[in-house]
């Protein structure tokens, strides 16, 4: 394991080379957990909230913004790699901002939604944690946080089941992808422990399954902001 690209610096620096590459595999359909499961998880759960205005947190190519613009949702998308933004702006409708979570973090994103959405898009340390802290001022108040990440128990692999830092694969994927970002692994527990000492309290935990494997293909955790 490279220990020195290991950090969320790296995470933005691999996902810059590889824009292109995941805006064609989002398009042509390429991930199969994304089209037999877990955008249709996704989706569901933002629907499930009734909203009427949405934040996208690391949008990519903007897809999932674009869908709820179709059910008539409000929804904006934002992206710390301006190539994403560019192809979710020429590709269709919605509202689409470059920004990183830094930002957001400091303060820098003004609006006030009904829901906040992180599409496997949570990979880092620092900048989750920051990006966690900051979703409540971002919220209506009675406005969810809905986040779907990689299922901890699933991913965890021959790794000691604690969090920690993983080097990243593309493995499954194209060719086209290159220097696989690095990730932040974090336990079942270590999710539930971030929404709540960020000011939310736990919903619903919810494990969308495979249709063959009945195994979970991620997991969903939805929050309200606490009183």
């Amino acid at each position: 394991m490279n220990t020195d690209r290991l950090n969320d610096a790296q995470i933005i620096k691999s996902w810059e080379k590889n824009a292109l590459a995941w805006t064609v595999a989002v398009r042509e359909g390429q991930i199969e957990s994304r089209k037999q499961i877990t955008d249709r998880a996704i989706v569901d759960a933002i629907l499930n909230c009734q909203p009427s205005s949405v934040l996208d947190l690391g949008c990519g190519e903007g897809w999932l913004v674009r869908e709820l613009a179709a059910r008539k949702i409000t929804a904006l998308g934002t992206d710390a790699v301006p190539a994403q933004i560019a192809a979710a702006q020429h590709f269709g409708s919605g509202d689409f901002r470059a920004i990183s979570y830094e930002d957001i973090s400091a303060g820098k994103l003004k609006v006030s939604v009904d829901v906040v959405v992180s599409n496997f898009s949570l990979l880092g340390k620092e900048s989750v944690e920051g990006i966690f802290k900051a979703v409540p001022s971002l919220l209506n108040a009675s406005g969810s946080f809905i986040v779907q990440t990689l299922h901890p128990v699933l991913v965890c692999g021959d790794f000691p089941y604690r969090d920690g830092w993983r080097d990243g694969s593309w493995a499954g994927f194209s060719k086209d992808f290159t220097e696989p970002a690095p990730w932040y692994f974090r336990t079942l527990e270590s999710w539930i422990k971030l929404f709540v000492v960020s000011g939310f309290r736990l919903q619903e935990v919810r494990e969308p399954l495979h249709p063959k494997t009945q195994t979970p293909a991620s997991a969903i955790f939805i929050g309200d902001k606490a009183s």
